[in-house]
């Protein structure tokens, strides 16, 4: 059950450093464009907000990161935590922008989440 729990949180935080590299590297770019469905007009407009998104994801990235190294409750506990920040982060995101973030962070993170505490 562990292995599975690193293996779901190892991707959530694969997920979240993709996300960073498209919001804080490729926004500009055709592939940023058609990631999130932006014209060039819009994408150069929010090209500074969609950065500090990026940044955040890549916090996000870095707990997850984090979990997997740290030994026994303290990476037991950044998992959970980190893991329960993307579930509401998706969700919000899901609510206010596209449902398709449900399918892309939430419903990995929760699985990654169920998993965590299942093996804790």
């Amino acid at each position: 059950m562990k292995i599975a729990a690193d293996v779901l949180t190892a991707l959530v935080a694969v997920i979240h450093l993709y996300i960073l590299v498209l919001e804080m590297f490729l926004w500009n770019t055709p592939r940023g464009r058609a990631a999130f469905g932006t014209t060039e007009e819009f994408a150069a407009e929010s090209r500074v907000l969609a950065a500090n998104q990026g940044l955040y994801n890549g916090f996000l990235a870095a707990g997850l990161v984090f979990a997997l190294i740290a030994p026994g409750t303290t990476g037991f506990a950044f998992a959970a935590f980190f893991l329960g920040c993307v579930v509401v982060a998706g969700v919000y995101g899901a609510v206010t922008v596209s449902r398709r973030i449900l399918v892309v962070q939430a419903v990995p993170a929760a699985v990654a989440l169920l998993f965590v505490l299942l093996a804790g």
